[in-house]
């Protein structure tokens, strides 16, 4: 068996999957602006599930409630019938920089001047370390860890020269990925950063009320026609005077994040473009294509690979089964394990069909593998219950090189793919054999050119690199 590099302490510390970054909503021109950008953040969970929280102002009054938990723990009906006004900004966060406490908890806000400003930032800037030194030196006082709040410091060293003017400048001194939004008192604001990593799109309500949210899903939900997309280096502002765009940059190549299609966003959204269950399940297509193994039935790891499993089995003929299920009703314990018990947090999620799995061979379709710890102990439990063969397929390649742009795997070190074979890896998970999707045939699956992804986590080619004191390590530390 080959050996596989993995470090003790980030197995222990890092979870199965990599962690989605953040989702925002807003809501301009409706009366119950906060209800509706709960519901928005509702459908936004899966991006963020350490805190959530919502901004409102009537165009006079700005109030604020936030704190750490789901947004249905965070929010009441009587909070949010403190959060009155025709507009709101929401916020779900999952820590990609800044320590996971209630102060770095968004929409972060100040008030400048008399001007109230709040910002509830999607991703991670590559040069905020510099930026923030800067800031300090000309006296800024900083009241979180986020790289989030260097906006609303930069914005308000410029607001003299005028909101929009203020927005140009801010932005053009700011280096990485950001779908962000941001309220004053009675203008709201999007904004994409210039290659467009994270998506932001713009829907508008029955009564002419604007949304801007992170992916479609939220539009569905509060019944929002969906218009377009926040364009990649646009500046949207809307308020009572009607609503303006315009471009602060000159245009860059598109670098959108394929792993939106892969694994963050929700199946029925459409994310740049294009709809991401019908991508995943061409990814399993493709990959029946790319494999030619002989097995009684294709299984997925609820819910990871459930899209791909689809594709995969109508692809290739081979019948797709459950052969774990999922427990819909784990919730947070704090009940520890003994050490007899040491793989019980696997087994309380999933739990194999015994006589489905017993002295069958088995195609495991998986989204992607980031570390393997806990694929291991499933593949384990396969085993154990009497599967005779167990293949592994995946819906992506390698994931080899950390992330700069707002996904939580920063450090090469906490990737099994990393500095490892295909082979090495295929053994330290106990399969019978181990198939990655192509990057020609991921991209092929979402329908867009190859040109407008950034791969970077699959072959290096970072799109934008940080300042040269903006290592992974020190990204690392912020985690």
């Amino acid at each position: 068996m080959q050996s596989v590099n993995i470090s003790p302490s980030s197995v222990q510390q890092s979870p199965y999957k990599p962690k989605h970054e953040c989702g925002i909503c807003g809501i301009y021109g409706h009366e119950d602006a906060a209800k509706l950008a709960y519901f928005g953040l509702y459908a936004l969970q899966h991006r963020g599930q350490e805190s959530a929280g919502i901004v409102a102002s009537d165009g006079r009054k700005v109030a604020i409630h936030k704190d750490m938990g789901l947004v249905p723990e965070v929010f009441t009906e009587r909070t949010l019938q403190k959060l009155t006004g025709h507009m709101a900004v929401g916020h779900v966060r999952y820590s990609t920089t800044g320590e996971s406490n209630v102060i770095n908890t968004q929409p972060f806000l100040i008030t400048h001047k008399g001007l109230p400003l709040s910002v509830a930032h999607n991703g991670n800037l590559v040069n905020s370390i510099t930026l923030r030194q800067q800031l300090e030196e000309d006296g800024s006082i900083f009241q979180t860890s986020m790289d989030s709040e260097i906006f609303v410091h930069l914005i308000a060293k410029h607001i003299d020269l005028g909101l929009p003017e203020a927005i140009k400048k801010t932005f053009c001194s700011i280096k990485g990925a950001y779908s962000l939004l941001m309220m004053t008192r009675d203008t709201m604001i999007a904004v994409r950063d210039p290659h467009g990593f994270r998506p932001l799109c713009l829907g508008k309500l029955s009564n002419g009320a604007y949304v801007v949210a992170s992916e479609t899903c939220a539009l569905d939900l509060i019944e929002a026609d969906y218009l377009r997309d926040i364009e990649p280096g646009e500046v949207f502002i809307v308020n009572k005077d009607g609503i303006d765009s315009f471009f602060p940059w000159k245009p860059c190549k598109k670098s959108f994040c394929i792993f939106e299609h892969v694994y963050f966003a929700r199946p029925d959204s459409d994310v740049f473009g294009f709809n991401v269950y019908k991508a995943r399940k061409r990814m399993g297509e493709i990959l029946a294509r790319e494999t030619n193994i002989d097995a009684d039935f294709v299984m997925p790891f609820p819910d990871s690979g459930n899209y791909a499993a689809i594709g995969y089995s109508n692809a290739s003929g081979i019948p797709l089964e459950m052969g774990m299920i999922r427990n819909h009703y784990v919730g947070r314990t704090f009940i520890q394990p003994t050490q007899s018990m040491r793989d019980f947090s696997v087994r309380v999620k999933l739990n194999p069909v015994r006589c489905l799995l017993r002295g069958r061979k088995v195609i495991i379709v998986e989204d992607s593998i980031i570390r393997g710890t806990t694929g291991r102990s499933r593949v384990k439990s396969l085993r154990e219950v009497g599967a005779k063969e167990v293949h592994m397929v995946v819906s992506c390649p390698p994931t080899c090189h950390g992330c700069y742009y707002g996904i939580d795997f920063p450090s090469n070190s906490q990737l099994i793919a990393a500095g490892n074979t295909v082979e090495g890896i295929r053994d330290y998970l106990g399969l019978d054999s181990l198939t990655y999707l192509s990057v020609d045939g991921m991209v092929e699956a979402t329908g867009l050119p190859k040109e407008h992804f950034c791969l970077a986590c699959f072959n290096g080619d970072y799109p934008i690199l940080p300042d040269a004191n903006f290592t992974k390590d020190a990204l690392s530390s912020c985690l």
